[in-house]
Parts: structure tokens; sequence; C-alpha cells
């Protein structure tokens, strides 16, 4: 069969050809060619996910192919920015508010209010959930939390935890698991919702404490749920729909919303410059219909919709948690502009203090607990005095309150790396955390050491 539309092979010769184009006018040929093109998505989302929403719209759309461009919310972003107009993918498609605000600011994302679906609530608890100026538009909902394999638990003998400080606790050094912020955009909600909810210095406090607890810093966010799902580690830090798949495909998992919490948009935008826009509208208006939205409810996949649950038609499972009575109770009103400012200095200062130093982290972490525990069987007021001194240095942020509100700090880690002045004072201030984390940590370590000794 021609490659060519059934309007140009009418014309017979070469000659014809040419003169029927020009008659058809060759914008229009293109155009109708462009219908039957190929969607590109840059998406963080598993291809759990992905798979299920491909298939269902080339079913319902046929002539429109999705090509899926898996990349971390963090690698999607740069690709995006990196390529010229008329070269870019069509749709940018992840859980993190924040990277699209980037996007927006950035003038990188056309306008999407004709593809909003008008029974979508304008808001979950107070977020919007359609950016006001329709240049997104929410997609799923979700949530962060605790994910649990039961079975480890039993033979561990731990207790569920209930919040996010219960995993400082002794009884789970070992036991937990989380990914870095810098890996993962979902991971960076998971870390920021914390920060936001606790406060800057309480809440690297407690950070610095769980990651110390942790048995890995894994290199994805999806290799947290893995393991918790498998058995390798007990607990997991996750976004919600990581623990409710793999409760609701199956393994043995429990899931659990702290009080300290948010509920946020998991959002779909169209990138300007793209090259199928047309069909890319279609998609998105397509991933916040009724017909799209019940997909997020398949086991596997398990995201919590931005469609109430009475305008999916009586079909959500008894049981599955409503995101907007869920936000209704959530403590946190998460702040996607502040989040947006501050992003690259909370992943830096996580990989600085704790990914790239989570050997020194845990060892000092131990070295307390043990502390801990011996002064409580013996107590003694210098033991107590050194061990203060060893929390103080394992668990005190490097960059305080005051310095990560300032705003010419902040703009000195959004500024353009290219700029060679710019790279070398981040790498500069870096590297001076790296190794002022190393220090305080071996300290930590050599203080709590000291405290046990005078607990015999």
């Amino acid at each position: 069969m021609s490659k060519f539309p059934l309007a140009v092979q009418a014309f017979g010769s070469r000659k014809t050809w040419l003169a029927g184009l020009a008659a058809l006018g060759l914008s229009s040929l293109l155009a109708a060619g462009a219908q039957a093109g190929t969607v590109s998505i840059v998406t963080s989302f598993p291809k759990e996910l992905t798979q299920a929403y491909k298939q269902a719209f080339e079913k319902a759309n046929p002539g429109i192919k999705l090509e899926i461009l898996n990349k971390s919310t963090v690698q999607g972003l740069a690709y995006v920015r990196e390529l010229p107009l008329g070269q870019r993918p069509d749709v940018f498609w992840a859980s993190a508010p924040d990277a699209f605000e980037v996007l927006s600011g950035q003038q990188l994302l056309e306008n999407v209010s004709a593809q909003a679906n008008k029974a979508v609530p304008e808001k979950v608890g107070n977020y919007p959930i359609n950016d006001p100026q329709g240049l997104y538009l929410g997609q799923a909902l979700a949530g962060y939390g605790l994910m649990w394999n039961t079975r480890y638990m039993a033979a561990n003998k731990l207790p569920a935890p209930a919040q996010w400080a219960d995993l400082i606790k002794p009884v789970y050094f070992g036991h937990a698991a989380m990914s870095a912020p810098s890996r993962s955009g979902t991971t960076h909600l998971t870390v920021e919702t914390l920060l936001q909810g606790e406060g800057w210095d309480k809440g690297w406090h407690q950070l610095l404490q769980i990651s110390g607890n942790s048995a890995a810093i894994t290199e994805r966010s999806f290799g947290v749920p893995d393991g918790v799902n498998n058995g390798q580690f007990g607990i997991g830090l996750v976004i919600d729909f990581f623990g409710l798949a793999g409760k609701y495909s199956g393994f043995p998992v429990e899931f659990i919303y702290p009080d300290v919490t948010a509920v946020v948009p998991a959002n779909i935008a169209l990138i300007k410059g793209s090259k199928n826009p047309e069909e890319a509208r279609k998609f998105i208006a397509y991933s916040v219909s009724a017909e799209g939205q019940l997909l997020l409810l398949d086991p596997k996949i398990s995201r919590l919709p931005v469609l109430p649950p009475a305008a999916l038609g009586g079909k959500v499972p008894a049981g599955y948690p409503n995101p907007f009575e869920i936000a209704k109770k959530a403590k946190v009103r998460f702040d996607s502009d502040l989040s947006e400012a501050r992003y690259n200095v909370v992943s830096s200062m996580f990989d600085q203090t704790i990914t790239f130093r989570h050997k020194e982290l845990k060892a000092a972490t131990q070295a307390i607990h043990e502390a801990t525990a011996a002064l409580a069987k013996k107590p003694n007021a210098q033991g107590q005095a050194l061990l203060k001194q060893a929390r103080d240095l394992a668990f005190t942020p490097i960059v305080g309150s005051g310095l990560a509100g300032d705003k010419a700090f902040l703009a000195l880690f959004t500024a353009n790396k290219k700029d060679a002045a710019v790279a070398k004072q981040v790498t500069g201030l870096e590297d001076r955390w790296s190794s002022q984390a190393r220090d305080n940590y071996a300290r930590a370590k050599d203080f709590a050491e000291q405290a046990r000794a005078l607990a015999r």
C-alpha cells in the first residue's frame, strides 16, 4: 500500500501530483499526514502504568501511536530543555508538581485548559488540581507515607510504624530503606513533605536519623518498594502508589499515611515546540477522562484518580483510599513554590551528607544507639554530655534554616552551572559539606563510643 495519502495518489503522474499538491496546499497535506503520527511522552512512571495507557489509548485512537521515553524527573527536565523548538517530545507526565513549575517558569509549556475534564474538582484540600494558568493538568493524586512487609516485620518482631518519627527509634536500625531526592522526583516530594510538615531544622534532624537507621539509599525510587515487596527491606519511605500497588497486587505489604503528609497532583502537560501537539492534546484529554481515570484503579497501578468516586460510576473498589478525605486530615499544606525554590539545595544537601556518606552516618547512628542503651542501664552524667555532642554532630543539618531561606543562597543553586564561576562556587560548597559530614560522623561515633565506655 502506498505511503502517500489517498488524496495524493489520486493525482496519478508526478507532474499532476505536484500540480495537485500546489492546489491542495502543502500545509494541509502535512497536517493530514501528521494525524497518523506518534506522540512522544517523557515520563518517570513505571512500565505497568505507561503500557496500560498505551494499549488503551491506541485501541481507542487507531492511527495514533504513543512513544514512551522513560526518564527520571530530573533527567526528563534536562532532556526537554536541551532540545530545540520543533524537536521536543510532546508530553511531560510526572508526579512532581515543582517540576511543572520549573517548565512553566521557563516557558516550555502550552496551554491545555481546553483538554481539562470539567468533572474534576478545583482543589484537593487547599491545593489546586489543575494549574490556574492552564499550563498543566492534574492527572492523578498522590500522598506520601510508609510501606512495610508484614512477614518481614513478624519475623524480626518489629512493630508497625505509624509516623515518620517512629523510624528514628533504635528498634528499626537496619530495617528501612529510601531513595535520594536527586535520583527521584517522588522521593523529592516525600522529603519535601516531611521538611514542610516538621520545619527545616526539625525535618532534617529526622531525615538524618531515619537515613542513619536505613539499610540502604537506593539508586532509583522503585528500588525501595521492590525491596519491601520481596522482603529485602522491612520498611520503605514511598509515595503512596508504590505501597498501594504492592498491597493490591497481593504482596504481604501494608501502607499508611502519617499525619505529616500531603496530597498533591501528579501532572500532565503539553511541551511547547513539540512535534505532534494536536494528537498529544488528544492523549492529555484521554488521560483525565473517566475512561482514562479508571485505568488508575488497576491493582498493578493503584493510583488515586483526580475524578471523585461519584464521577467514576461506582467502580472504585471498597476500601480504596479516597484522596479528598485524606487531604482533609493531612497536616501539610504543600507549597510547590517553596519546593521549587530550594529543589537543588535539598537534593545537594541530601547527597553530600547522606547518599555519599551513608556508611559513615550508619556507623555513627549505630554507635549512638548502643551508647543510649548502655547509659539507660547505667546512667552517667559525663556519658550523657558526650552522647548529646554525638547526636548534635550527627543529626544537625549542614545548612540551617536561616541560610536555607536566603534568596541569594538559593539562587546560586538555580543559576546556570555552565557558568564556570557558578559551577566552581557550588562545587566548592558541596565539597565542604561532604568533608564536614564525614568529619562530623567520625567525631560523633568517637563521642558515642566514649559515652558507652563510661556506662560499663
